[in-house]
């Protein structure tokens, strides 16, 4: 995947945190998922999320949208705190975008008729919504899909559709959960540099959290590794491979990055 790294611009990035935990704690019941944990996103970034399954990543995902709340610990996005922001207001304020592992779209409607009915929502001018809807399906080059129902298209198709479905807000954070799962090659690199032209084409800071180890470090800029709710290393990709306690934890010995 080394063709994705060499796409990566960062003139434009700059320490400016756009995202940031601060001392989050979260529990179910008796069990602890977030310990304390506290990290920064800086704008223009392209960040991931790693670790074992139930570690908390789809939470803090979750934390960051507002769909839960922590027990302690706040929230701030750029630079204030929204921690008890509700969802509709931190999407419309904040401007965030979400694409979810699985759906995020209405199966029975056709590709634009998917564009059309969110840009209804969250594009005021009618005019605009038709050159915006316009041009995310030329941009994703959906145009010979755009009268198929959605239920139909191909894994990658759909993510291309979810994606474009986040981008009629304009977002200037983007969410990815496990977008890399259930692919093929071929369309997990599409979707890397799909990723890495967001981040340079549109300024857009993204966060993905994944399993799918190496097709997530080929396209981000830092990374971080969870493990019982706190972090146990965060930094380059090409660093945190060889992390010892990123190794002990989540990669093992045999892991290789390129």
């Amino acid at each position: 995947m080394a063709i994705i790294k060499k796409f990566r611009i960062k003139s434009f990035k700059n320490s400016n945190s756009i995202l940031e935990f601060k001392n989050i704690s979260l529990s179910y019941g008796n069990r602890l998922i977030l310990d304390n944990l506290s990290f920064k996103i800086n704008e223009g970034q392209i960040f991931g999320m790693l670790g074992p399954n139930g570690v908390g990543k789809s939470t803090i995902f979750n934390l960051i949208t507002g769909l839960i709340n922590p027990n302690s610990g706040k929230i701030k996005i750029n630079g204030q705190n929204v921690t008890g922001y509700p969802i509709y207001l931190r999407t419309k304020k904040f401007k965030l975008g979400y694409v979810p592992q699985y759906g995020g779209f209405f199966n029975d409607l056709t590709l634009l008729d998917n564009l059309k009915a969110i840009s209804e929502i969250v594009i005021e001018n009618k005019d605009y919504r038709f050159e915006k809807v316009n041009y995310l399906i030329s941009k994703f080059e959906l145009d010979n899909l755009k009268d198929i129902k959605a239920k139909f298209l191909s894994g990658g198709q759909k993510k291309k559709l979810v994606i474009a479905l986040s981008l009629l807000s304009e977002p200037r954070i983007l969410l990815l959960d496990e977008c890399f799962a259930a692919l093929d090659v071929l369309t997990i690199k599409m979707l890397q540099e799909t990723i890495v032209n967001l981040q340079s084409e549109n300024k857009i800071t993204i966060c993905i959290c994944d399993h799918q180890a190496r097709d997530l470090l080929a396209c981000v800029d830092e990374a971080m590794i969870l493990n019982n709710g706190k972090i146990v290393a965060q930094d380059t990709p090409s660093n945190l491979v060889n992390n010892i306690k990123a190794k002990n934890v989540y990669f093992g010995d045999n892991f290789k990055f390129n």
